[in-house]
């Protein structure tokens, strides 16, 4: 039974999906935060490898390279994102690495290494609030809940203004045609539009969800 106030009084796991700009990070930890469980940030993961690649001067495209660099990266992902013992929660928000990470995140062998390391993270825990782009879909298909976020394309380029429209769509295009995992509505997921209510109201919803 969930306590509205407080969540509920089990461990749970929280799948949040959706494209770029519709609010995941927002919602995923003020939903942490209401729950008192850890949260994920999976965008944060593919991103910090693509930094790594980039550091390297390796080539985004090369799957092997790319893959090898994510096995080898140590990779702490919290509030902070901490990469080979380097900060990189802000190099990692930049455009170089905003052009790197979707052709990064199509490599499968890639995403293979970075969904280990996912699962790994939320059986240490029994559980948490992880957002991404296939988590509802591939990483946890039984979640206790599955979000789906959305939201007007105006409204998502205006929340990633140092993107911009074109970037942003771009990286819609190449999320949700990838072969591996691409970016979709999971089975039995909940489609919330993240423009239409206020954090604070999606939060109360969700929580009479669980």
């Amino acid at each position: 039974m969930t306590d509205r106030r407080r969540g509920p009084a089990r461990a749970v796991l929280v799948a949040i999906d959706g494209p770029a700009g519709s609010g995941k990070s927002t919602l995923a930890r003020a939903l942490a935060e209401r729950l008192g469980v850890e949260r994920l940030d999976t965008g944060a993961m593919y991103r910090a490898v693509a930094w790594a690649v980039l550091r390297d001067g390796a080539d985004p495209a090369d799957g092997a390279a790319v893959a090898a660099a994510a096995g080898a990266l140590a990779l702490e992902v919290g509030e902070r994102v901490v990469a080979d013992g380097t900060d990189v929660t802000e190099a990692i928000r930049g455009p170089e690495v905003g052009a790197a990470v979707s052709v990064v995140a199509a490599h499968p062998a890639v995403r293979d290494v970075l969904v280990g390391r996912q699962r790994a993270w939320a059986a240490a825990r029994a559980g948490g609030v992880v957002e991404g782009r296939d988590i509802g879909s591939v990483v946890f298909p039984d979640a206790d809940l599955k979000l789906y976020l959305t939201a007007d394309p105006d409204v998502r380029a205006a929340r990633r203004a140092e993107e911009g429209a074109v970037a942003l769509a771009r990286r819609d295009r190449l999320d949700r045609t990838r072969a591996a995992s691409p970016l979709e509505v999971p089975a039995g997921a909940r489609v919330v539009d993240t423009g239409a209510h206020s954090v604070e109201e999606i939060v109360e919803e969700v929580l009479g969800w669980l």
